[in-house]
């Protein structure tokens, strides 16, 4: 995705946060994040927008310490004026990466091509992933509707994000044994497939199989096919493929994998989903 599509969507999904935010009580749970409220989603979302644009505004080259989770939360403006104050921030982050100079330099902490494409991505999904928080927690309150769908190369681009980037940190540690999980889209969303050696000294997240063998996701080659053609010689094995929402929000743990096709042990996805877990703190 090229920056100004993260930024627009961005901009949607801040606004439709804020939109479930207005009809909901602040005190809902948030079935994606155990033992907050609305109101702990709403401070958290517009703490990081505004700590994000500082970066981009003030062309930070280095580390701005910030407060803890638990301050933050306690620091949130009163239930009255949440709201308000959620899409303020939220409208300053979109204004200031969109006249951001494409040469700007700042720090960040995963990868990326420049700074602001690197804050323009990670925002989006943190907004993405919690919009969908904010909307579960107002259908849960009225016990109706659906969270709305993600388009499938966002869902595909934050799968990337997730593994590549928070997943290939420190891949090792993901597993106490050797293991591999391979993450596939099957509904033409690229890139379409990725692998994450876990558990020893060789451990990686990339794009691609592990036996580097190119093998595309939706080819007409039949699971099974394509798994023993990818498996490598040692180690717990696991593929998972689905329609990239799908994968994007069981990833992120926002929805069980029920539904998802998966080969192997499924054990290895499990350790994924408990050990990739991102935090503020």
């Amino acid at each position: 995705m090229e920056i100004r599509d993260h930024i627009e969507s961005l901009a949607s999904d801040g606004a439709l946060l804020a939109d479930a935010a207005q009809r909901a009580p602040l005190d809902a749970p948030v079935p994606g994040c155990p033992g907050w409220r609305l109101r702990d989603l709403l401070t958290h979302v517009g703490y990081v927008h505004r700590w994000a644009a500082g970066y981009v505004a003030g062309a930070h080259l280095d580390w701005v310490d910030r407060m803890g989770e638990a301050e933050l939360l306690r620091a949130g403006p009163p239930d009255a004026e949440l709201v308000g104050w959620f899409r303020a921030g939220h409208a300053g982050l979109v204004s200031v990466l969109r006249a951001a100079d494409p040469g700007l330099r700042c720090w960040t902490f995963l990868a990326a091509p420049s700074p602001l494409a690197f804050w323009a991505r990670r925002q989006a999904h943190e907004t993405a992933i919690h919009r969908t928080d904010a909307q579960l927690a107002a259908h849960q309150a009225e016990a109706a509707g659906t969270p709305d769908p993600y388009q499938a190369a966002l869902a595909a681009d934050g799968i990337d994000e997730l593994v590549t980037g928070f997943g290939g940190r420190d891949p090792a540690r993901l597993a106490d044994s050797p293991a591999t999980l391979v993450i596939r889209t099957d509904d033409g969303a690229g890139p379409a497939c990725w692998t994450v050696v876990m558990g020893q000294p060789d451990a990686r997240a990339s794009r691609g199989t592990p036996a580097g063998n190119g093998i595309p996701a939706g080819n007409g080659i039949p699971a099974d096919s394509r798994t023993s053609a990818a498996q490598p010689d040692t180690g717990r094995y696991c593929e998972v493929s689905g329609p990239a929402t799908d994968l994007y929000l069981a990833l992120w743990n926002r929805r069980p994998t029920i539904g998802l096709d998966v080969h192997g042990d499924p054990e290895v996805l499990a350790t994924w989903r408990d050990r990739v877990q991102v935090r503020w703190a």
